[in-house]
């Protein structure tokens, strides 16, 4: 009698242990646990921690409740001014209602992934290509509102939405690059032609101080030859302003002025020599040549 009840026990006991065994469920921190009983949805989200059901009757799905980041495959598309792009895009969304991601849509990772392909290409198409490539915030807030709206009704939250990456054509590229070097040139050409009215203007300027004090042209002129000298170059050009002449003549005191040497005389030996050649061609070719004047001669 005590033995059978011993095994009776010991029978009792492993049923309890294998019904213990198959209805102990383990939900992770980051899952929640969505029960169906006999298919039908029990209102009782089973929270994190140790739980038990019901076996061979109860069937629990865990949920992830992290957030899933999702890439985007990059969508070919035409935006509004006529230019091929290829633009992909990453989704960062979680679950938020457990129940409704299982029950109202049969997966909502694949949900997502082509709501945010449609999405994706809408955008291109109502965008220009300058709205792609610098104000991308708007586009992202953009996205995330198209996808938000149908995702709410399946229990998923978009956290947030980024386009990666814009791939244009290398003949836009080129184009790109040209304009952009074009305008770089135009304002380097900009800047130089104010440099050089500020500076025209600073000389106008340094030009009426020397005027009014001419000393200051030469100590313009020491400095000049200061920083050529500087530089350790075997010749040195000096250049003299016609102005700084001037100037010298004038600071110089009491300078006589010299008078123009009077030419020397003629030689009594080379009037003669004038006076016999002027004959000798008399005698070859007659009174009517006179190379040389007689007057002029002996003047």
């Amino acid at each position: 009698m005590i033995q059978e009840l011993l095994m009776a026990a010991a029978g009792a006991a492993a049923a309890a242990a294998v019904y213990a065994g198959a209805a102990a469920r383990v939900v992770k921190q980051y899952e929640r646990g969505v029960v169906f009983r006999f298919g039908r949805l029990r209102d009782d989200i089973r929270s994190p921690g140790f739980t038990m059901i019901v076996p061979i009757v109860d069937r629990l799905h865990k949920v992830n409740m992290q957030i899933v980041t999702m890439p985007v495959p990059a969508q070919e598309g035409i935006t509004r001014d006529n230019v091929t792009v290829r633009v992909d895009a990453v989704v960062y969304f979680k679950v938020v209602d457990a129940a409704d991601a299982l029950v109202r849509v049969e997966d909502y990772k694949f949900a997502v992934s082509q709501m945010a392909q449609t999405s994706l290409r809408s955008i291109i198409g109502k965008s220009d290509l300058d709205d792609l490539l610098s104000n991308r915030e708007k586009l992202n807030q953009g996205l995330e509102l198209m996808l938000d709206s149908p995702a709410m009704g399946w229990g998923v939250a978009i956290d947030r939405v980024e386009i990666k990456d814009v791939s244009l054509p290398e003949t836009m590229k080129r184009s790109m690059a040209r304009q952009a070097e074009a305008d770089r040139e135009r304002r380097a050409r900009v800047i130089n032609a104010d440099a050089e009215l500020q500076a025209s203007k600073k000389l106008a300027e340094a030009a009426g101080v020397m005027s009014d004090q001419p000393a200051a042209l030469q100590l313009r002129l020491l400095q000049t030859v200061m920083a050529v000298s500087a530089e350790k170059n075997s010749t040195l050009v000096l250049p003299i302003p016609v102005e700084l002449l001037r100037f010298l003549e004038r600071a110089t005191p009491g300078a006589p002025e010299q008078e123009p040497e009077p030419a020397p005389p003629l030689s009594e030996a080379y009037l003669k020599g004038r006076a016999a050649a002027a004959d000798a061609i008399e005698d070859l070719t007659g009174s009517s040549v006179d190379p040389v004047p007689r007057d002029a001669d002996t003047a």
